[in-house]
Parts: structure tokens; C-alpha cells; sequence
């Protein structure tokens, strides 16, 4: 049972404490110093705000676009950023006037805290990570104002799980989820700012541009991890010994997906896939090149598939790309016209009728018309021709020529034959058959 006596004393304690604040000249100087501070940082910001064009303005275009946008967005930040200076110039006079100056290092204090908390609420898109840090990082700030952080920070180091030589901590596992976040954010960030400044590279191809991307995102993580293992004060070279096993296992249960990263890597080198070509694999899988990743390459269909293939494919089996070094490619369509027709005049007015097409190109050939044969019901034509691009998707080069096939033909007279069978009825009688019967024999009486 708690003493009464006790906690009644503690309480009259606490009580006196309390109105000998009410009843200080230093503790009201510090409330209103406090109070004079919230509104001159309140009219200063504002006054800021409206004078200065970056902070008054919502940037729009023009130079250093980035940087102006944050600058703009950060303007909400004026104000507990001068309520925090303005407190610290208050506790500084204080200090030497009146000696107390408890309060008004609280109070600012907590402004430091609302400072930091506005900052994550600008400058953290990640709403999970937002949650993490409000959730970790304020409270954390706040201990730090109370002065009860170090004795926390102890606390969750005794909560930990041992396995041997290994230790995990409480707080070892904080921090880790604690920076990881913030370096994951951060290497996501720079990775999309990495790529963004690589595809704007116009002077560079495709087939460059996705290598040095591929390059610069591995690169990336391979030292965002090195500076995390680094800030939990792992040992790297404690880990040698360790990565070299793991390794030794992983090469063993892992050979495809080594085996498609390195397949990756030889085709982002050899540059012979770029985003953009129209590849044809043995198998009889085409498509648009749309992306080469890690471990596998992305084939875009004219019919809205996606077609993830191995890297792997690319190195060991027999592919076409259709348009790597020049997309022009050569088609032809065929045609027929009938017996009683004057096939002479036949090429000039296909080609003629084909060449305004405006797809159809006229180099390195002009459209060229050729006899292929005589066949059973017309004679047989097609026309070849140029065309820049793959006979699909949003092109059609061949049903656009048939067509103009067709009204050419229409237009001069010119008849498309069908197939016409001659079909004879021969009489059943042996004698139309030219079978020859002997005459029944007689009877005898």
C-alpha cells in the first residue's frame, strides 16, 4: 500500500513549487518573452513571405526549376525556424538579466520539434516512411528535450537477444529500421534522379543510355549498402569470411539467376539489344523491346502483352532483331488476275498505285511487280516494296497495298479470278461407258 502521508507531502511540494513560479517576476518575464517571440516570428514570416519573390511566387519555368520549387515549398518552414532564433536571442538576455531561463529553453525547444516535424511533412513524400519517422523521430526529439533520452536509449540496449556471439538489441534494431529507411529512401531518390539526368542525354543512343543506367543503379546500391553496414558499425571485414560462404552457396543454388544477370550484363556491354528494336526469338515469341532488366527483358506485343524472357535466351539460343541497324524492311503481297486479261501494263499501274502510299519508301528500292507463275484458276503477281517499320500493330503496310491492289484493279477493268472446276455427268449405261457385253445365252427346249 502507497503511503498516503508520503504522497501528500510530494504534493504540497509540487504545489509550492508551482506558486512560487505564479508568484516570480522571472517566470512571467519568460512567459512573455515567449509570447513575444510567437509573434514576432508570426509578423517577420509573413513579412518575409510577402516581400520575397522566390517565397511569394509558385515557380512556373525557367532555370534551376528544382531548386526554386523547394525553396518555395520550404517557406512554411520560416516561421518556427525564427521562433527557434528568436528564443535562443531570448534565452541569452535572460540569462543575463534574470539567471532563470527554464521555460524559454522548453519552449524552444519544442519549437525545434515543430521545425522538424513540418520538414518531414514537406520533404518526405513516402507516406510509410513519414509514418516511421513521426513515429520514431518525434518522440525521440522530445526525449531529447526532457533530457530523458539517454536513459531510453540504455534502457532498450539491456532489452536484447543473444545467440552465441550475436547480439541484437532493441535499439540496434531501431536504428537498423531506422536508417535503413532513410538510406533506401535516399538511394530510390538519387537512383530516379540518376536515371532521369541519363535519359536526357540525347547525344548518346538507347543501347548507351540503358548501359550507364544499369551501371549507375548497381553502383548505387552497392554503396548505399557499404555506408548502411557502416552506420550499424558492422564490421565489414568480419563479413568476409562469411559473404565468401554464402557466395560458394549461392553459386550453387543460384546458377540461373547468375547466369541471367551476367547474360544482362554481356548484352547492356555488347550493345546488341536496344529499347525500341522488334525482336523475334526462335521459339516464335516477337515483340518490342521494352526494357532490359537484371534478370530479364521485357518484349511488348502489338497486342498489349508483356513477355518477360531470361536474359539468358538473348546469349544461348538464335534470335532476329528486325530493326537494329536500320528499321527499313522489305514486304511483298500477292495477287492474281484471269486469263483473259493484258498482263502488260499490270506492273506500271501497281506501282504506280503503290508508290503514293506515304509509308512506302522509294529507297533503297522503288515497288517492283513480278510474274510468279501460272496458276490454276489466274495469273499469279506480287508486288514487293519498302516500308519503314514491322508490318503490324499500328502500321498494316501489307492490308494498306492490298487494298490499293484491289481498287487498281477495279478502277482499270481488270478482272480478280476464283477457282472454276468443269464438272461432266456421264450416263450410267455400260454402253455410253464403252463397255462391251456379251449376249445372254439360249436356252435349250
Amino acid at each position: 500500500m502507497p503511503d498516503l502521508d508520503a504522497l501528500k507531502l510530494q504534493a504540497l511540494e509540487i504545489w509550492a513549487t508551482v506558486l512560487a513560479w505564479l508568484q516570480s517576476p522571472t517566470f512571467y518575464a519568460q512567459i512573455g518573452a515567449i509570447v513575444a517571440a510567437w509573434i514576432l516570428a508570426g509578423f517577420v514570416s509573413k513579412l518575409v513571405r510577402k516581400r520575397v519573390p522566390f517565397l511569394r511566387d509558385a515557380p512556373a519555368e525557367g532555370k534551376l526549376l528544382l531548386v526554386r520549387t523547394w525553396v518555395y515549398k520550404a517557406r512554411s518552414l520560416l516561421f518556427p525556424i525564427l521562433l527557434v532564433a528568436i528564443l535562443a536571442a531570448a534565452v541569452s538576455i535572460l540569462r543575463s538579466v534574470t539567471g532563470s531561463v527554464w521555460l524559454v529553453q522548453l519552449a524552444q525547444s519544442l519549437a525545434v520539434v515543430l521545425a522538424l516535424y513540418n520538414a518531414i511533412k514537406l520533404f518526405v513524400p513516402s507516406e510509410g516512411l513519414r509514418k516511421l519517422i513521426n513515429i520514431i523521430v518525434l518522440p525521440s526529439a522530445l526525449l531529447m528535450v526532457f533530457g530523458y533520452f539517454d536513459d531510453f536509449t540504455a534502457f532498450l540496449d539491456t532489452v536484447a537477444l543473444e545467440l552465441g556471439n550475436i547480439r541484437l538489441s532493441a535499439l540496434f534494431l531501431i536504428k537498423a529500421a531506422i536508417f535503413g529507411g532513410i538510406i533506401f529512401w535516399l538511394g530510390r531518390q538519387s537512383n530516379s534522379a540518376g536515371q532521369n539526368a541519363i535519359n536526357r542525354q540525347e547525344a548518346l543512343d538507347l543501347g548507351m543510355r540503358s548501359l550507364i543506367s544499369k551501371l549507375f543503379q548497381i553502383v548505387l546500391f552497392i554503396v548505399m549498402g557499404i555506408v548502411f553496414l557502416q552506420v550499424l558499425g558492422i564490421d565489414l571485414t568480419a563479413l568476409a569470411v562469411l559473404g565468401g560462404a554464402v557466395g560458394v552457396g549461392l553459386g550453387f543454388g543460384l546458377q540461373q539467376i547468375a547466369a541471367n544477370f551476367i547474360s544482362g550484363m554481356i548484352i547492356l556491354f555488347e550493345r546488341s539489344l536496344s529499347p525500341g528494336d522488334y525482336i523475334e526469338m526462335e521459339d516464335g515469341k516477337a515483340g518490342i523491346l521494352k526494357e532490359i532488366n537484371m534478370r530479364s527483358t521485357t518484349l511488348e506485343t502489338y497486342d498489349g502483352k508483356e513477355v518477360m524472357l531470361p536474359n539468358e535466351k538473348f546469349v544461348t539460343t538464335t534470335f532476329v532483331n528486325w530493326t537494329r541497324d536500320d528499321p527499313r524492311q522489305r514486304y511483298e503481297v500477292e495477287f492474281s488476275v484471269s486469263y483473259d486479261t493484258d498482263i502488260e501494263p499490270i506492273p506500271d499501274l501497281i506501282c504506280a498505285a503503290v508508290s503514293k502510299h506515304p509509308q512506302i519508301l522509294q529507297d533503297p528500292e522503288i515497288p517492283d511487280v513480278e510474274l510468279r507463275g501460272f496458276g490454276d484458276s489466274g495469273i499469279n503477281f506480287a508486288v514487293e516494296f519498302w516500308a519503314d517499320g514491322i508490318d503490324d500493330g499500328k502500321n498494316k503496310f501489307s492490308s494498306d497495298v492490298l487494298f490499293i491492289v484491289w481498287r487498281t484493279l477495279r478502277d482499270n477493268q481488270i478482272k480478280i479470278p476464283y477457282p472454276q472446276r468443269e464438272v461432266r455427268v456421264l450416263s450410267d449405261e455400260p454402253s455410253a461407258l464403252g463397255i462391251k457385253t456379251k449376249p445372254a445365252a439360249r436356252k435349250k427346249p
